[in-house]
């Protein structure tokens, strides 16, 4: 029994050494090296930029923060920022391709990343059939200000309306953007960019526009619910500051990602940020902040200052950036599926590039198949409830993982170096724990479940698949940990 136990864990200690990753990513030819900076930044406001900012930010000022929703976000921001820099120093150390997966496999050994790869895989398709569950109302929205509508029967999935049976522009939508990004990579990360453009342009035009509205009384109170509701906004704005984690995955399609990477992911956090807090502003300035807890906070307020024609300007551009969203969190569940077939802990079938395109398509086409059926036939509130686990989940790990690598590979050849370490860190880790603990029980339950699915299978699939029990040549050294 001894014996049994020191050989599992033996093989659940193999760790990838760094010179392995940074070897194989460097030597492989199957994804094209073609994205820089500006295409990578798209691809990290592609998923910052989205529904948050046209509706979390009016819903949290009316029944949590008020005027004061613009401190939530910078609260949130300074947390997510933390982990942001954790992810940077990653970023340049190990420019591979599955993001968190693949910096939990050289830190924390194969059984941890597996657990981050398998959480991972589970919440960004989830996210991906949430953001078209949405994406479906906005469009439908703007369809009826044209004079156009959808029969009742593919307007919704069953349970969300009288004669409703599935969500068909959700499906559509998922299978779309499955469709794009299974072309090749610079073709996605142009049209992403296209629709950053878009909405980036039509938030610039409402503060622009808003602005000559605004009236300081509108401020007054500035905290109506206290310091506490602030915080608390700052909870639920969390998740509109996230994002940029899935333009890492991407590493191994970009032409310097050593020094872009780092850049991207700071960048993009920045800019999606600054935007945030100055539309906050505008907004709440605009019309009291008690009046913006609706559906479409934006078009209300500037409807009630005489402004109608921002409506469909605003309906233009949510349809534009939600598809971005979808776009960026697809291809970053794509890519982690990508690195893992490859590392042999799923069936190596989904690790073969398209010939032509060289992109990932087949777990691309697989997972975007389940999302659309899962967007088309399930109401929104029970799809998002498992969204916020795995991503806060991989926060901690990778915070913990910049701590632990500085002190067990302190040679170690880093592009960008995460400032005040361990304090920097610890606040990620402690925010997110924080964050972790508010999230309903039924969502731990249903994450317990999907945990155990994937225990089951790493144990009678991966472990003896595992290229690293393989090629014992590719793991670390133990004088490297």
């Amino acid at each position: 029994m001894g014996v049994r136990s020191d050989a599992l864990l033996r093989d659940l200690s193999r760790v990838k050494s760094i010179e392995a990753l940074q070897s194989e990513a460097g030597g492989r030819s199957e994804l094209r090296r073609v994205l820089g900076l500006w295409q990578l930044t798209s691809i990290g406001l592609g998923g910052l930029i989205g529904v948050g900012i046209f509706v979390l930010t009016g819903v949290v000022a009316a029944t949590q923060a008020g005027p004061a929703v613009s401190l939530s976000f910078v609260i949130a921001g300074v947390a997510s920022a933390a982990a942001a820099l954790c992810y940077a120093e990653f970023a340049g150390m190990i420019p591979a391709a599955g993001s968190a997966y693949t910096y939990a496999y050289a830190v924390l050994g194969e059984l941890a990343a597996w657990i981050i790869g398998w959480d991972l895989l589970l919440e960004y398709a989830l996210v991906v059939a949430v953001v078209s569950i949405g994406w479906s109302g906005y469009l439908q929205t703007l369809l009826g200000q044209l004079g156009l509508a959808l029969p009742v029967w593919a307007s919704g999935a069953a349970g969300t309306g009288e004669g409703r049976v599935v969500d068909l522009a959700a499906i559509l939508g998922a299978l779309f953007v499955a469709g794009v990004l299974v072309l090749r990579i610079e073709w996605g990360a142009r049209f992403n960019a296209a629709m950053v453009v878009v909405k980036t342009a039509a938030v610039l035009l409402v503060v622009a526009a808003g602005l000559p509205h605004v009236r300081v009384e509108n401020w007054t109170p500035f905290m109506p619910y206290g310091f506490g509701g602030v915080v608390e906004g700052a909870a639920v704005v969390f998740f509109a500051v996230f994002g940029y984690d899935t333009l890492t995955t991407a590493a191994e399609e970009t032409r310097d990602p050593q020094r872009q990477l780092p850049r991207a992911v700071l960048l993009s956090l920045a800019i999606a940020l600054t935007l945030y807090v100055v539309m906050s502003l505008v907004l709440t300035g605009m019309v009291r902040y008690d009046t913006l807890n609706n559906p479409a906070p934006v078009a209300s307020a500037f409807t009630a200052v005489g402004l109608p024609w921002a409506t469909f300007v605003i309906s233009v551009a949510a349809v534009a950036g939600i598809v971005s969203v979808m776009l960026a969190f697809l291809l970053g569940c794509a890519r982690i599926c990508f690195a893992m077939s490859r590392d042999g802990l799923l069936p190596a079938w989904f690790s073969h590039a398209h010939p032509r395109f060289h992109t990932p398509h087949r777990p691309t086409l697989v997972i975007g198949a389940l999302t659309a059926v899962v967007a088309g036939l399930y109401p929104i509130r029970e799809v998002a409830e498992l969204v916020n686990i795995g991503t806060l989940s991989a926060f901690v790990v990778i915070c913990i993982s910049v701590i632990v690598m500085r002190r067990t590979r302190p040679d170690a050849k880093r592009s960008f170096r995460t400032p005040l370490v361990p304090f920097v860190p610890l606040v990620g880790v402690a925010f997110s724990l924080w964050l972790l603990s508010k999230l309903p029980a039924v969502a731990w339950e249903r994450f317990v479940i999907w945990m155990v699915m994937g225990l089951i299978f790493y144990f009678s699939y991966g472990r003896e698949r595992s290229k690293l029990a393989r090629v014992p040549a590719l793991r670390a050294h133990s004088a490297d940990m």
